[in-house]
């Protein structure tokens, strides 16, 4: 999505919302993430079934091969002795902002934000499990990031799909923070954020910042009004 300067209050709410023109989201076989999907599609390209590989140099691409900015495939294939990670639903937020001056044609501050949200099934999860989703999200990180002066921010979201929520695991989450500046901030940032999620028991943890993960804890009362993920990003933005 793009806006022109300024994004107005009711150009943010309407992209937190849902849209009448939002594509179907994909099948999962599983109740629980159809629901999660139906409540993403209209901010989130989804996809299922996605997979990215992690060399020993750190690189990191998709499972089809080479990577991008957004994490979208290279048909030429990717090169042996990566290490796969598998995620049963993968979505990419997009939002790019411009401001201009009297005219389209005499644009600046051009920005864009972007969020990548992991989240997959397990049977168990651990804390050293959640170190490794970290792990991830740096690599990701140095090969998705396009770090310039147009970049506002990008945010790795993972989230697990677990029986229960164990105590070590809730202390982990709810205390863990990841917030990289890239040039002193002035390209921008990068973040990491984790969620467990147990629909069974009715039961979640999150880290601060991880905003997605309300629509994976759907059962739970709403929580006062906060700026979300397009609050945060978009912030600079509205100045």
């Amino acid at each position: 999505m793009t806006w022109d300067d300024p994004p107005s209050a009711g150009d943010v709410a309407d992209a937190d919302g849902a849209g009448p023109d939002a594509d179907p989201a994909p099948e999962w076989d599983d109740e629980y993430l159809d629901r999660v999907g139906d409540a993403l599609k209209f901010n989130y390209d989804l996809e299922r079934d996605r997979a990215v590989e992690v060399g020993a140099s750190g690189s990191a691409e998709s499972a089809a091969g080479g990577s991008s900015e957004d994490g979208t495939a290279d048909p030429a294939g990717s090169a042996g002795g990566l290490t796969r990670e598998r995620f049963d639903l993968y979505g990419l937020l997009r939002i790019d902002g411009r401001k201009q001056f009297l005219h389209p044609s005499i644009s600046f501050a051009n920005s864009r934000v972007r969020e990548h949200l992991f989240a997959r099934r397990a049977e168990r999860v651990t804390p050293a499990d959640l170190e490794r989703l970290v792990d991830l999200g740096h690599d990701l990180a140095d090969e998705w990031v396009e770090a310039d002066e147009t970049h506002q921010g990008t945010e790795f979201t993972f989230v697990v799909v677990a029986p229960r929520v164990t105590d070590e695991v809730r202390e982990f989450v709810e205390g863990f923070k990841d917030r990289t500046l890239l040039k002193f901030g002035y390209y921008g940032h990068y973040e990491i954020h984790l969620a467990v999620v147990a629909p069974d028991v009715e039961d979640a943890a999150a880290s601060p910042g991880a905003d997605v993960a309300k629509a994976f804890a759907f059962w739970a009362e709403p929580e006062r009004e906060s700026p979300g993920v397009l609050g945060r990003l978009l912030g600079p933005l509205r100045r």
